[in-house]
């Protein structure tokens, strides 16, 4: 095995990468006090090298004025001084050489030493993480000590764990509401159905009649099942944007319910002005009609729905405010929530999935902006949508 294999192999070791941080960092500190020693090792040397030559060169120009005699006694002198200044200099070089390297020792030990130290908590945050699963999401770092980047990432990773644990029980809870709108329907056509072969004297008519029933539940879990995959489609976001009035969606949404704004005898008032935006149109059509039948639904007979459209601050903003009954403000978030209803009146008509609210909220979302409801104290509910303007 060539020795770059055999280096590549040991890299990879698996005790390799727990210190590979704490290795590199001590290196460094070593490096660094390497480089800093001998710079100020070569400075210090310098200067007294300068300081035992300035001696030697004042006394040779005093002496060069002398007798014979005098200047060989000063050579001579002179040549015994640099020698011996020689051998210190070199004696200096060897010894201070030494305590470098004796430093330098010391140095690379404390080095992994304090290293070590400053990663303990990354330590720790790597065993939460390996131990931290879908069902122990509550748990946290909680990292002690002083309020530095380590404790920030702590405190990150802390508030990511919360969010994570919260989108989990948010999830779980969905699946369990969406299970049991599904198995209701399917309850009611299994009944229906076990009913009709049991009975000895059924009729055509009682037959044709039982037959309605189960595709009238099942045109149920089609809504249901279609309201589900608009909400999911609604969170994955889009993938393209094409610019648009939202206005003239309104204005088609707003027409398309026309018979059933008479029907129930509601008064609708529209004011539309041009509200350009970008996005995907088939989705924000699904939020304006989830919002007016949401409005429609949940309104007094011969009550009132307004519509508007406006560009504020450079943003497309719509706003659908209904009459109906008081609507707690405690209650207002639970509505955000999918099949989630407040109090009996809102129930009623019994045509209401309580996904309407919660779709419209992720397609808002998913266009970059935001879904607000606001109970009048006179009851009824103002639901406003605003797109901002970066979504343009």
């Amino acid at each position: 095995m060539h020795l770059r294999d055999r280096l590549t192999a040991f890299a990879f070791r698996p005790h390799l990468p727990r210190r590979r941080v704490r290795l590199r960092l001590t290196l460094i500190y070593g490096a660094l006090f390497l480089v800093s020693g001998a710079g100020l090792l070569a400075i210090t040397y310098a200067l007294v090298d300068s300081r035992l030559s300035r001696p030697m060169r004042s006394s040779g120009g005093h002496l060069s004025a002398g007798t014979a005699g005098g200047i060989v006694h000063a050579s001579a002198a002179s040549a015994g001084l640099l020698g011996t200044q020689e051998t210190e200099l070199h004696q200096l070089l060897v010894n201070s050489g030494i305590a470098l390297g004796a430093m330098l020792v010391v140095c690379i030990a404390l080095g992994w030493i304090v290293a070590g130290r400053l990663l303990r908590p990354l330590r720790t945050i790597t065993k939460a993480v390996r131990d931290i699963s879908a069902t122990s999401l509550h748990r946290r770092l909680a990292l002690g000590g002083p309020d530095d980047e380590l404790k920030e990432l702590g405190d990150t990773f802390d508030g990511l764990l919360g969010r994570l644990d919260a989108a989990f029980r948010s999830q779980r809870q969905f699946v369990a509401n969406a299970s049991h709108e599904l198995r209701t329907p399917l309850a009611r056509q299994r009944t229906v159905g076990q009913v009709a072969l049991r009975d000895p004297y059924a009729t055509v008519e009682s037959l044709r009649a039982v037959i309605e029933r189960i595709l009238a539940a099942g045109r149920q879990q089609e809504r249901l099942i279609e309201a589900l995959l608009t909400l999911s489609r609604g969170q994955a976001g889009i993938d393209r944007q094409e610019p648009f009035d939202l206005a003239t969606v309104v204005d088609h949404v707003v027409h398309s319910r026309h018979e059933e704004l008479e029907r129930r005898g509601l008064a609708a008032h529209a004011a539309l002005s041009s509200a350009p935006m970008a996005g995907d149109p088939r989705l924000i059509e699904c939020l304006v009609v989830n919002l007016l039948d949401n409005a429609v639904r949940y309104n007094l007979d011969h009550g009132r729905v307004d519509i508007l459209t406006a560009t504020k601050a450079g943003a497309a903003v719509l706003s659908v405010v209904n009459t109906g009954p008081v609507v707690p403000a405690s209650a207002v978030d639970r509505l955000l929530k999918p099949f989630q209803h407040v109090g009996r009146e809102r129930t009623g008509h019994g045509d209401g999935l309580g996904l309407g609210l919660s779709i419209a909220e992720a397609i808002a979302i998913a266009h970059g902006g935001t879904l607000k409801l606001n109970p009048p104290p006179g009851g009824g509910l103002e639901v406003t949508v605003s797109f901002s303007a970066a979504a343009r």
